[in-house]
């Protein structure tokens, strides 16, 4: 690997007018570093902002192993575009990957809002993370192109595709994750109570685990 590898940020959206300008402000002002945006069919501005964007149907697992498959970069940053990331993130990317041992990384999450529950969730998140291996696509996940291909890409899921491609990364090698954090929108937990997404979340864990088909829990998950 070259000492300064090339970093392809793959951003998946959908209808993300309000977030995303900042989240490619920041982006391009990375070093080495294509940004790539992959569209799931916006109804609003996004499309615009993004410009030069891509287009896929098919979620975000799709979504993201469409962007990746056009990516030049050595190193791969999957972002969702309401999430912001920590001061030199590029060469916090570059010195974590320059591990041989480490598989897959990710920067520790914080919410942007400050409400009521908000130290527990980022609690919560930042355990499974550390202790589990088991970060979160909120986090901004890293690995190397060809770790990706390796691993098949995230699986074709409607759902919980970070969460199962975690999973699999761990038998590949050493997850870390940084103490810098990528700060998301806490949108979910203000518009629809932290007790009740908290719950949500948990309850699309355990199903996965039941074996539940991740169209039902898709399903289930945006009833909400």
């Amino acid at each position: 690997m070259r000492i300064f590898p090339q970093i392809s940020v793959v951003i998946p959206t959908l209808n993300e007018e309000a977030h995303l300008f900042q989240t490619l402000e920041q982006t391009g002002e990375g070093f080495n570093v294509e940004t790539i945006v992959v569209d799931g069919g916006s109804t609003d501005g996004t499309r615009d902002i993004a410009r030069n964007g891509l287009v896929c149907s098919g979620g975000r697992a799709a979504q993201q192993n469409f962007g990746a498959d056009r990516a030049r970069g050595e190193l791969l940053l999957f972002l969702h575009a309401d999430t912001l990331l920590p001061d030199r993130w590029d060469w916090i990317i570059r010195s974590t990957l320059a591990d041989p041992s480490v598989v897959l990384g990710a920067f520790s999450f914080k919410v942007l809002e400050s409400f009521p529950g908000q130290k527990f969730i980022e609690d919560t998140a930042n355990w499974c993370s550390v202790f589990g291996g088991l970060p979160y696509g909120d986090q901004g996940l890293f690995l190397r192109k060809e770790t990706f291909e390796k691993a098949g890409g995230f699986p074709d899921m409607p759902i919980m595709e970070d969460y199962a491609f975690a999973r699999t990364l761990r038998h590949f090698g050493k997850v870390v994750t940084r103490p810098e954090a990528a700060i998301t929108s806490g949108r979910r937990w203000q518009q629809h109570g932290v007790f009740k997404v908290t719950v949500i979340n948990k309850l699309m864990i355990v199903g996965y685990h039941l074996g539940i088909p991740p169209e039902k829990l898709a399903a289930f998950y945006r009833r909400r």
